[in-house]
């Protein structure tokens, strides 16, 4: 039996599943990327939690790294050193509370590059990674069951576009993203000694597959919480707690891809 089944086994027990936010080293707290209420929410729970450091999907560790004191509390300044507008993430607006909510906690940024992701996606995601891939469970492969899931997810997710042979390798992205989400986070917890808050999409904090089976697989001392925010009751996934909104506007990510 590899690691990642051991830790999918771990995860599922009682004593991961009456983790609470207020007690866990780690609290990943999920949002669909265009919803304002969520991000509402993330900033009420980093305000209430007052965590020693953030750690952000949309943020490379260059990016977090422009991050200071004299620029943290205006989000015009704080978005242009960023470069946010460039980045392909929703309005800066939504995600500028969230800095100042915990304004002194350190902030670390999980995005993986894209030179390092097309460069992974050719070549592998164990070596892109590093010498931790073991550790963090890249080595092992998944679950023939989940990984079917997974395979099904992607074709969703990319509106049944993309060619078969592709979505393996889509897979495999999502478990790197998965895995530096991970190591960001341990490394900011003993960096700072915690507790640690995580801004990711909802797909990264779900506790069956995302970024707390790696936490796990490497750190299975480190208490873990994981928050799922759903639309009219719509999510993917398990979590730890799930709260709702109301869906957003948008237009169907699926369109461009309807044929005349």
């Amino acid at each position: 039996m590899n690691r990642l089944i051991l830790t999918l086994l771990f995860l599922a027990t009682s004593a991961y599943a009456a983790a609470q936010p207020e007690t866990s080293d780690v609290v990943i707290l999920g949002e669909v990327h265009d919803n304002p209420a969520h991000h509402a929410t993330q900033a009420e729970w980093t305000a209430r939690l007052a965590p020693a450091a953030i750690v952000f999907e949309m943020l490379t560790p260059d990016q977090a790294a422009q991050v200071t004191a004299d620029n943290r509390g205006d989000p015009q300044t704080l978005g242009d050193a960023l470069n946010w507008a460039a980045s392909g993430w929703p309005d800066f607006e939504l995600y500028h509370p969230i800095f100042t909510a915990a304004p002194e906690a350190a902030v670390y940024g999980a995005a993986v590059p894209r030179d390092a992701a097309r460069a992974a996606y050719s070549d592998g995601v164990v070596g892109s990674f590093g010498e931790d891939a073991s550790a963090y469970g890249l080595t092992d492969a998944l679950p023939e069951a989940q990984m079917q899931a997974r395979l099904a997810f992607q074709a969703s997710a990319h509106c049944d576009a993309l060619p078969e042979d592709l979505l393996p390798q889509m897979v495999e992205l999502q478990r790197l993203r998965d895995a530096v989400l991970a190591r960001t986070a341990v490394q900011a917890l003993d960096d700072t000694g915690g507790p640690v808050v995580v801004i990711t999409g909802n797909g990264h904090a779900r506790t069956d597959w995302g970024m707390p089976v790696y936490i796990a697989a490497a750190r299975p001392d480190v208490t873990v919480f994981a928050l799922g925010q759903s639309e009219a009751g719509g999510i993917a996934g398990t979590f730890d707690q799930v709260v709702d909104a109301a869906p957003v506007a948008r237009e169907d990510p699926c369109a461009a891809f309807a044929k005349d």
